[in-house]
């Protein structure tokens, strides 16, 4: 199925990083590097990014989801987009 799909081709355990920036970068790069994306890499990545938080749901830990949106954040910085938080 993904040699299909226009997915993008993550490091592995990029979610389980303990660095909101460092997950960020890593996707950031992913998205760059894809050549299996339909839209620009920033959308890319963080549809990635929220794709995961929401399959995870419930069962994702307090600490790991609050890491994950911060991850959204750094992404946004990342590609100088204004941060959409309060």
């Amino acid at each position: 199925m993904t040699e299909k799909s226009n997915a993008l081709d993550l490091e592995s355990n990029v979610f389980t990083k303990d660095s909101p920036r460092s997950i960020a970068q890593s996707l950031k790069r992913s998205a760059e590097h894809s050549k299996r994306r339909k839209s620009d890499p920033y959308r890319s990545a963080m549809s990635m990014l929220t794709f995961y938080i929401n399959r995870a749901g419930k069962n994702l830990p307090k600490q790991r989801r609050e890491r994950l949106e911060a991850a959204k954040d750094e992404l946004r910085a990342l590609y100088g987009k204004k941060t959409q938080r309060a």
